[in-house]
């Protein structure tokens, strides 16, 4: 075995320090590629009525209750006594909780106390935005997390 010599060892520096850059950037941008961290365009518009918006919601007492079984979404909403309620304007968005590619928008039919859709997802964590509307015009906004186990 030959002796190392300074260019050896600056090359060999220099390939562990071009690996790790390399490694950062390619995180760096799946990071700010898959997931944008925009909620709202502007917070603080969103934030005036934020308390008025949520009182209104809590005051209707509704109760969401999702559940997955066999490639079928089934999203319950019931109401303060825990009847059923069927609402204006029902509609939710699955995706997973870290990136926007698999979000999907199913339609959805009212069937038995329930709201269903043929859905199919994969194990894991999926993320669930409801949005209805009550009769008297209250919109309902509600995220909700499903765990797919099998």
């Amino acid at each position: 075995m030959g002796e190392i010599t300074g260019r050896q060892v600056f090359a060999v520096t220099a390939g562990a320090f071009a690996i790790i850059i390399g490694v950062n950037l390619v995180m760096a941008y799946k990071a700010v590629s898959t997931f944008p961290g925009l909620e709202v365009k502007n917070s603080y518009v969103a934030s005036q009525q934020f308390d008025t918006r949520r009182a209104a919601q809590e005051a209707l007492g509704w109760k969401v209750t999702p559940r997955y079984a066999a490639g079928q979404l089934e999203i319950a909403v019931t109401g303060p006594e825990g009847q059923p309620l069927q609402v204006d304007g029902f509609a939710a968005m699955v995706g997973r909780t870290t990136e926007r590619r698999h979000d999907m928008q199913p339609e959805f039919a009212y069937e038995g106390g329930r709201f269903v859709a043929p859905v199919e997802l994969a194990r894991g964590r999926w993320e669930l935005r409801v949005r209805a509307q009550a009769a008297d015009g209250t919109p309902f906004e509600q995220r909700l997390i499903l765990t797919v186990k099998g």
